[in-house]
């Protein structure tokens, strides 16, 4: 599969932003609709929104599209191993000076630990990177183990659009050469895209006004419970943004 362009990564607005850790920022279509993005809560630590979503996590985690870094900071934090990846160079950044270990790669790139992830988090709109969710779900079900698990944070309503955005810092800006391929997906919108044949619905739940979905990577061993784990897997900081994570052999 070709790499979706990186032009978020290349989009001022969202890097000055996360420099000063506040909007306005906003997803523009080409219709001049838009859609605000929550910078200041991204730039700040976890919620309880978010804390409950690591609560579900299982065994190692990467994150992908993770921005800032607060949920790999978070995890970081209490010894998880967990990996961020995010095509913006100032995403990462920040991500390691909060603490987590992050990459700067699109998920399509190659990744560490393909095959042997345990967790993988699309948090934050991430489930729109690329503009195909179904493409976006194959490469996820490629990164994961056997029976592993998806949480995957949806729309707060049953939306399921592909779109031309961009990143803007004004209301009325026009589209430019930045415009790049997203999309919106509710839970049910979701689940539609997720074939049976490679994915089980495991929970989906509704907190602070926000919505998430979990599924699971089929295998023979899946069990298609709800995912809490208490293991402590211990993590090593990647010093710079181009080096890889080594992930636990399993």
């Amino acid at each position: 599969m070709t790499t979706p362009p990186a032009a978020w990564a290349a989009a001022d607005p969202y890097a000055t932003a996360l420099r000063a850790g506040r909007g306005p920022l906003f997803l523009r279509r080409a219709d001049g609709w838009l859609l605000p993005l929550d910078v200041e809560r991204w730039c700040a630590r976890a919620d309880p929104v978010d804390l409950d979503v690591l609560d579900r996590c299982e065994g190692a985690v990467l994150d992908v599209g993770c921005g800032p870094g607060r949920l790999v900071a978070a995890l970081s934090a209490r010894g998880r191993t967990v990996l961020g990846i995010d095509v913006s160079a100032t995403a990462v950044h920040r991500a390691m000076r909060l603490g987590g270990e992050a990459l700067r790669r699109s998920v399509f790139d190659p990744l560490p630990g393909e095959g042997r992830w345990d967790t993988v988090l699309l948090m934050d709109g991430s489930i729109g990177i690329g503009g195909d969710p179904r493409a976006l779900l194959d490469r996820v079900a490629g990164l994961l183990s056997p029976g592993g698990l998806l949480i995957a944070e949806t729309a707060p309503v049953d939306v399921d659009e592909r779109v031309e955005v961009q990143v803007v810092d004004v209301v009325d800006s026009p589209m430019s050469d930045g415009a790049f391929l997203w999309a919106r997906l509710g839970t049910p919108a979701l689940l539609r895209h997720a074939p049976r044949t490679r994915w089980t619905a495991v929970a989906h739940w509704t907190a602070g006004g926000r919505c998430f979905a979990a599924l699971r990577s089929r295998s023979a061993s899946s069990s298609a419970e709800p995912a809490k784990s208490t293991a402590v897997i211990s993590s090593h900081r990647v010093r710079k943004p181009s080096e890889d994570s080594p992930v636990p052999s399993r």
